[in-house]
This record gives structure tokens, C-alpha cells and sequence, in this order.
């Protein structure tokens, strides 16, 4: 009984330390403008029209964000359970990363039989800085349901080359669907890893010879296929507009100005993305290739492979943006907890301190020691988040039309005038009107006697104090509520 209570504990020690940095207040922070807010509004817009195939922005079919709809249809699903709002959104990615812990700690014990290993492994995830942050775990976007099934696709794969099971070839094809059908092309780019590694292990020819691979693989390219052709169908167009934005025009270009040189990832990751761990990563790679073990040395050569080939790929292509490489952290883990587990069980065995004590509390010391500094300011990051200075004003409007939602400002019968791009303040309107706020957008050139209007625009608050009589009924920070009163002769 005892034994019983001590094994399940460590596995809600674990799910406690992971909840915070990966649910703890997803709210707080105001839709992102890039790219969050154009999948709420995909989402909010699908809700309405029941349109599950084609994804809209605006009222029209939306060829800028070409991604299959598979994040849109889950956001779509919670907005159902708990109404239109941000947490409707972001919820998806939190759970996606919950999931790909759980995946982490699963495949540690089922193939390495070593819970500790997983649990190190899921601590090096959920603290790295990369990882749990916008685009990724903290946001309504792609990347981390993209990094689950990149993840648990490779995972599977890798298990198959090892076991042999036919369910683990299953699994790695409807993963790698569900990748291609949450992110397009992100979803294979693991894939010639995989090939070589079939190779390596001489599992190629095996593999090929196996009637399931074929079933598995005509499933997978039902799935994908059918989709992107039934969006074509009824979306032309749309496999032109997938090209331009995601295949050949983003891969051989700089979309948008983002470029960068071949090692933007490299000093991303040891400068900010995961500065406290990444010198275990060639540790791990060293002492894993080293191990005597089998199963850890299989596992470090995959885990290497699969983040060389996909490091190299994301930095050869002409588009630089720091979130390409969030589905490599589960694998900067794998291979950096090699060499904190090294240590752990080095500890653990140690002879003299069982002597003297009934337990050996140093390995657990060292990861305490190891782990404290790094999640406290992910604890703060989650908890306290704070807006680099160059977005204060980018999202002002954010956080006053969150306040709005709350009841803290007066919109009833107030219109909201904006110029340029703003789906993200744009979302929060329409979860005001969702609750039964009458309020709304209006053009800068319509406006009316005795509109109310609140903007945040500087150049829209010089044209309407140029150009009418009003009464200022509000101000909070750059933010003006006008009464017009009528137009200046």
C-alpha cells in the first residue's frame, strides 16, 4: 500500500509542477495581432457560418492563412463549450502541450523503463523559455499541436523500428495526418529523418515489405489529399494560394521581410529560447551515443538525428521566424535529459549516503537545485507577464477591450473605429456583442451625430477633432471615447 501511494504521488508531483507554466491564467495577455488573432477570427466566423471546410476571415474565404483547419475546428469546438472568448482559443495548444508531456513520460517508461527519465525530460519542456511562450504553448496558434504530432509521429515510428508492432505504424500515420492537417507541409518535415534513421537501423526494407505500411500510408494520404482537394473544389484557388505562402514562396524566400542567417535558430535557442539547458543537448548526444544501454543509445541517435535534419532544414529555408523550431524542444529535452539522468542516477546509486539515511535524497537535490531558478521565472513569466515595451502601445486597445468584456469600461452603444490591421482587438468585439453588447466598428468617414466612438489611433483622434465638434466621454491612456456632436463647417 505504501509502495502504491509513493508511485502514484510522483506522477501528481509532476502533473502539479506542469499545470501552472501551461494553463496558469492563459487570459491574462490580450490576443496576439500575429498569427493568433486571424485564427480566432477563422474560428469565430466558422462558428457562425458552419462552414468547416473553407476558412473565412472577413466574410470571405481566407487565402493568406492557408492552414488545413484542424486547430480552427478544435477552437470552434470550445468556443461551443465555453462560449467566445480567449481561453476558447488558447486552450487547444495548452492541452496539446499537456498532451506531449504525457507522451514524453509514456514513451520513457515504456521504451527507456525509467519514470525519472520522463520526468526530467517533461521538467527541461515546460521550462524552456521557447517553448512555453507565445506561438507555442501560450498561444491560439499552430505550433503546439503541430509539436504534439511531429512529436508522437517520430515517437511512434521509432517504437515501431523497435517493436515491431503494427499498432505503433498506425499511430505514426494518423499523427503525421493530423500534422499536415494542422500546419500543411510543417507536418513532414521530420520525414527524411525518419528515412535514414529506417536505414541505420536496417528497418527500411522491412518496412516497406509490410502490407500495414501501405494501408497506414494510404489512409494518411486519404486524409491530407482529400481535404486539400475538397478545399480546392470548393475554395479555387486555394492550392495556388497554399504554393505561394507555404511551399515553394516561403521556403526559397523571405515572406514579409523575415529573413535571417543560416544560425538565426542556433542563437535563438542559446540566447533566449533555452539558455539554461543547451549545453546539455551535446551531452546528451555524447554520452547517449556512448551508453552502453541499448535503448539509450537508440534513442539519442534518433533524438540527434531528428533534430539535426530538422534544425538543418528550417535553417537553409529563406524565411526566418523564431517559432519554426518550437517542435524540436520535446527533442532538446529527450537528448538534454541524457545528461541530467546520467548524473541523477549516478546519485541515486551512490552507496555511502544510503548508508547513513533510509533514502538517498541527493539526486532529488540536485534536480531541485538544477530546476528552481529556471521554473520560478517561467513562474513569473506565466504569472506576472509583462509586454515588451516595443507592443505596449500595439496592444493598449488589447487590454482595455479584455477590461470591457469584464464589465470595467462602458460599451453599450459605443463604436470602435481603427485603421489598418486589427483582428485582434477586432475578436474582443465580437465577444462584446456574443454577450449582448450593442457595439461595433465604424468607418472613420461615416461617422454621425452623437456617436459614441472610442479609438486608440492617433491619426484617427487628429481627423475627428479636426473635422467635428465632440465631447470627450472617456480616456485611458491613448485611448479617447468621443460624443461627436456635429461636423466643424
Amino acid at each position: 500500500m505504501k509502495t502504491s501511494v509513493v508511485h502514484y504521488s510522483r506522477y501528481l508531483l509532476l502533473f502539479g509542477i506542469i499545470l501552472l507554466p501551461l494553463f496558469g491564467k492563459l487570459e491574462t495577455v490580450p490576443i496576439r495581432v500575429w498569427d493568433e488573432a486571424r485564427q480566432a477570427i477563422n474560428a469565430y466566423e466558422m462558428s457562425k457560418n458552419h462552414n468547416f471546410l473553407v476558412t473565412y476571415f472577413e466574410g470571405q474565404p481566407d487565402m493568406w492563412n492557408t492552414k488545413p483547419p484542424f486547430l480552427i475546428w478544435l477552437q470552434v469546438v470550445f468556443m461551443k463549450v465555453f462560449g467566445v472568448s480567449v481561453l476558447a482559443v488558447r486552450l487547444p495548444s495548452a492541452i496539446a502541450a499537456f498532451l506531449t508531456c504525457v507522451l514524453l513520460l509514456f514513451f520513457s517508461e515504456r521504451y527507456l523503463k525509467s519514470f525519472w527519465f520522463g520526468f526530467i525530460a517533461v521538467l527541461l519542456l515546460v521550462c524552456a523559455q521557447g517553448y512555453v511562450h507565445y506561438h507555442a504553448t501560450r498561444t491560439g496558434d499552430y505550433d503546439a499541436l503541430l509539436t504534439l504530432f511531429t512529436t508522437a509521429g517520430n515517437l511512434f515510428f521509432f517504437l515501431h523500428c523497435e517493436s515491431k508492432k503494427t499498432k505503433y505504424l498506425y499511430l505514426f500515420f494518423a499523427a503525421t495526418a493530423l500534422g499536415v492537417l494542422t500546419k500543411s507541409v510543417s507536418g513532414l518535415l521530420f520525414l527524411p529523418a525518419l528515412a535514414i534513421y529506417a536505414f541505420y537501423s536496417k528497418q527500411f526494407l522491412p518496412l516497406i515489405r509490410n502490407k500495414h505500411f501501405y494501408v497506414g500510408l494510404t489512409g494518411c494520404l486519404l486524409a491530407v489529399l482529400g481535404y486539400y482537394g475538397l478545399r480546392e473544389v470548393y475554395n479555387p484557388g486555394y492550392l495556388e494560394a497554399v504554393y505561394q505562402n507555404e511551399l515553394g514562396g516561403r521556403y526559397l524566400t523571405a515572406i514579409e521581410g523575415h529573413t535571417g542567417g543560416f544560425w538565426f535558430y542556433y542563437d535563438d535557442l542559446i540566447n533566449y529560447r533555452f539558455p539554461e539547458f543547451y549545453l546539455f543537448i551535446p551531452c546528451g548526444v555524447v554520452i547517449g551515443l556512448a551508453s552502453k544501454e541499448g535503448p539509450f543509445r537508440k534513442m539519442a541517435a534518433f533524438s540527434f538525428l531528428a533534430t539535426l535534419t530538422f534544425f538543418l532544414i528550417i535553417s537553409t529555408g529563406k524565411t526566418k521566424l523564431p517559432w519554426y523550431d518550437v517542435p524540436l524542444f520535446p527533442f532538446y529535452a529527450l537528448l538534454s535529459a541524457i545528461t541530467l539522468y546520467c548524473f541523477f542516477t549516478i546519485l541515486k546509486k551512490s552507496t555511502l549516503i544510503t548508508s547513513l539515511f533510509q533514502w538517498n535524497p541527493l539526486p532529488f537535490l540536485l534536480l531541485f537545485l538544477l530546476f528552481i531558478n529556471p521554473y520560478k521565472r517561467m513562474k513569473d513569466k506565466v504569472m506576472n507577464p509583462v509586454e515588451a515595451s516595443s507592443d505596449v502601445e500595439l496592444y493598449e486597445m488589447g487590454y482595455y477591450l479584455k477590461d470591457a468584456v469584464k464589465g470595467k469600461h462602458p460599451t453599450q452603444d459605443r463604436f470602435f473605429v481603427f485603421e489598418g490591421y486589427n483582428p485582434h482587438n477586432n475578436f474582443y468585439i465580437h465577444m462584446l456583442k456574443e454577450r449582448g453588447v450593442t457595439t461595433g466598428l465604424k468607418e472613420w468617414s461615416s461617422l454621425a451625430e452623437g456617436d459614441k466612438i472610442t479609438t486608440y489611433q492617433k491619426t484617427i483622434q487628429q481627423h475627428i477633432e479636426e473635422n467635428y465638434h465632440t465631447t470627450r466621454m472617456e480616456e485611458a491612456g491613448n485611448i479617447v471615447t468621443y460624443e461627436i456632436q456635429q461636423r466643424k463647417h
